[in-house]
């Protein structure tokens, strides 16, 4: 261990300056490959006959059940087309709640029962279902160890695709994960229904304003931020190869003060490395199109185009996949850690949500018209509402140990919901608010109000990069998501609480032009109302600073800082109404996800915990030793040949504090692993892990800054981890 810290070092002295990887791209022109590795429309057309094409495009964009006879074509169809690639195995793939994916390949290739003949086949009902082991996926109690049978269902509306892993090619199919009665085990299923359930609740709204509104989809556009270290650092640290993160590590003297990586010239291997990354994505059909440094040393981003928010998350679990194939071809490891250097920026992944209608109207964009302005605020101010109602939800939603570095410690965004809007809708909001009663005057009086808002796409508004939830033009970016995160869980939540939102508003209206209340009279009234009850989560100023911790508490918002206390919100009774209601999830699979939620943050605590636990009594402490011995030596030297203590003073002093450090480190140490066992014992997840939060997790704060402080004190070249200064700044 104590050499390879310099062997990896000497790794990277050793690679020739201008070793970097050659990227081959299919063309010069993206639109040239770009989703040719996606069974996709166009595909479809080739493959399909135009009944099964539009049986297909019927179940895709209607959600119609598709008869065994077009299932068995378009298996048929899929399996032609996979080969004809050079697919040789199938996949159902799916997204369990480790927040991954995963998949069990099955050749296509298998014999003829009764003469042995070699064929390959691919039916309707592999297609539809698969059965794969789900005993070791967390379930939260929905089924024992001993009852493994799972499902995985095929989801229509998320085209199938073609993964390449070196030579090898594998048809992948998106689907649902379910137990054996029905309950779902992933992110998929709970997002699907919440979007049926938001789209149920919208078309009604819509219709005020056009009668021709049939469908309403969800659109999502994520913004993924990560790290990249070289291959060789990455091995010489346990704790980036056990979690992902470093449990310990002084600041690099130089960090991102002076700002000069953000924006800033893509290193050249980065650069091969985004572009071989963006031409596996376009190959797979995701939208790939922003790359840029940001702010952190060593930290990048890419952001695709928006995309229906079913398909933008099965992208988003794709890309993490992606990501860090195509990284280790590079002799390079992504981190997606929300927080994997202490002291720089940590990575999020901003969630851009809106609603589109079925003839291309986003109903987040104000856009000219007064009457299409009167639409706009609906859905706008309705949205805005649903988050005051249930922000502590939202929160929950974006709730992990990983995502507590960056929610907790004042770096975007805050623990507090709040919505920042902007000055011209504030402006707006506060002069329907002030409106005084909706009557038919001041309904037109506000209707031209509406009409002279500016047209919000062109940014006429500042953003607030320290607000959890804010406005952007035409849609709301939820800035709180973390970068490890399937986007299905913070997505789910939103659609379900503003489907619940808009369900109440319409029938509200409803019963005010029942009562004889011209429908415009209605809208406006109840929105002004809206305005003035959800008014306290609205905020545009600094959301670090105390005073708005202090402002936030006098306006009744939660602070919760910390991921056990959030998920308390999934399993209240407004949150088991809500979801009960939409159907979204079933009083067991609420109470399984929350489980799985709670068992999640223990496990990563407690394997945090235990590595660091390991580095600093295998690593750090006899590197200590070993520094404070050789002090000792020169200091008995010294004084054998007659020097008085002042002369050696400086020595006597290093030995000292390294003694403080050192007893430091093994007394926590030793209280930590007590903590364990205490939080262990715990009958229920959710007790242990604030036992983890309140016991364990500080213990371990207590470590890494001992341990730190004798990463400043050894001799450099008996200090066995690889530092700061050396992984941050890739060459």
């Amino acid at each position: 261990m104590s050499l390879s810290r310099f062997s990896a070092i000497e790794t990277i002295i050793n690679r020739q300056s201008n070793e970097v990887e050659e990227v081959v791209t299919p063309s010069s022109k993206i639109s040239n490959f770009f989703g040719a590795n996606v069974f996709n429309d166009a595909t479809m057309k080739e493959y399909l006959s135009k009944d099964a094409y539009k049986s297909a495009k019927k179940s895709i964009s209607k959600g119609a059940k598709l008869s065994r006879e077009d299932a068995d074509v378009i298996a048929a169809a899929m399996k032609k087309w996979a080969m004809d690639r050079g697919a040789t195995h199938y996949t159902h793939w799916f997204q369990p709640l480790t927040g991954r994916t995963a998949e069990k390949h099955d050749s296509f290739f298998t014999l003829k029962p009764g003469t042995g003949e070699v064929m390959e086949e691919f039916s309707g009902d592999a297609l539809a279902q698969q059965e794969p082991d789900g005993s070791s996926f967390p379930g939260g109690g929905l089924r024992s160890t001993f009852e493994a049978r799972g499902y995985t269902a095929w989801d229509p509306s998320s085209p199938a695709f073609i993964l390449e892993v070196g030579e090898g090619k594998t048809l992948c199919i998106p689907t649902i994960f379910v137990t054996y009665s029905g309950e779902s085990l992933d992110y998929k299923l709970p997002l699907l229904k919440s979007q049926s359930y938001l789209e149920e609740a919208a078309i009604p709204v819509c219709q005020y304003f056009d009668k021709h509104v049939e469908r309403v989809a969800t659109t999502l556009g994520w913004e993924q931020e990560y790290f990249l270290i070289d291959e060789a650092l990455y091995n010489a640290r346990p704790d980036l190869l056990m979690t992902g993160r470093t449990l310990l590590g002084k600041h690099s003297p130089k960090g991102q003060q002076l700002d000069d990586h953000y924006f800033g010239s893509i290193p050249e291997r980065v650069y091969a490395y985004m572009r071989d990354l963006e031409t596996e994505c376009h190959k797979l059909g995701i939208p790939v199109r922003t790359r840029h440094n940001e702010v952190g040393p060593g930290q990048y981003e890419l952001a695709p185009m928006f995309e229906e928010v079913n398909v933008a998350v099965d992208h988003n679990q794709l890309l993490m996949d992606l990501m860090d194939r195509v990284a280790r071809r590079h002799k390079l490891r992504v981190l997606l850690h929300e927080k994997p250097f202490a002291g720089v920026n940590g990575s999020g992944k901003h969630n851009n949500w809106s609603m589109s209608t079925d003839s291309g109207v986003n109903l987040l964009s104000p856009g000219k018209d007064p009457a299409k302005n009167l639409r706009f605020l609906t859905f706008f101010v309705n949205t805005i509402q649903a988050v005051y109602n249930h922000a502590d939800l939202l929160r929950a939603s974006v709730a992990s140990a990983s995502n507590d570095h960056r929610l907790g410690a004042n770096e975007a965004p805050p623990a507090i919901i709040s919505v920042f809007i902007g000055d011209t809708l504030t402006k707006v909001l506060d002069s329907i608010e002030n409106g005084g009663e909706m009557d038919a005057d001041a309904v037109e009086e506000t209707l031209d109000l509406l009409g002279k808002i500016p047209d919000l796409e062109k940014d006429n508004t500042d953003r607030n990069r320290t607000s959890p939830l804010a406005f952007t033009g035409n849609k709301f970016e939820i800035r709180m998501v973390g970068s490890t995160m399937n986007c299905a869980a913070p997505m789910t939540v939103m659609n379900t609480i503003v489907g619940a939102q808009l369900r109440s508003f319409h029938a509200e209206v409803s019963k005010r032009v029942a009562a004889g209340r011209a429908e415009n009279e209605a809208i406006l009234s109840l929105l002004q109302e809206y305005i003035v009850e959800s008014k306290a989560i609205r905020f545009e100023g600094d959301g670090y600073s105390d005073e708005w911790k202090e402002e936030a508490a006098k306006r009744g918002l939660g602070n919760t800082p910390n991921t056990p206390d959030a998920l308390d919100a999934y399993v209240r009774d407004s949150s088991r109404a809500l979801f009960a209601e939409s159907g979204v999830f079933k009083e067991q699979e609420l109470e399984a996800h929350y489980e799985v939620m709670c068992e999640n943050y223990i496990l990563k605590l407690q394997i945090e915990s235990r590595t660091l636990g390991e580095m600093v009594v295998n690593s750090v402490l006899p590197a200590a030793v070993a520094y404070q011995t050789e002090l000792a030596e020169n200091i008995a030297s010294l004084s054998d040949i007659g020097l008085g203590e002042e002369m050696y003073a400086a020595q006597l002093d290093l030995v000292k504090r390294i003694s403080e450090h050192i007893n430091t480190i093994k007394t926590n140490v030793d209280a930590m692993t007590e903590a364990r066992r205490v939080a262990n014992e715990k009958e229920h997840a959710p007790d242990m892990a604030k036992a983890y939060c309140a016991d364990v997790k500080p213990l371990m704060e207590k470590i890494r800054v001992a341990a730190d402080r004798l990463e400043y004190l050894v001799d450099d070249q008996l200090w066995p981890l690889v530092k700061y200064r050396e992984m941050m700044f890739v060459r």
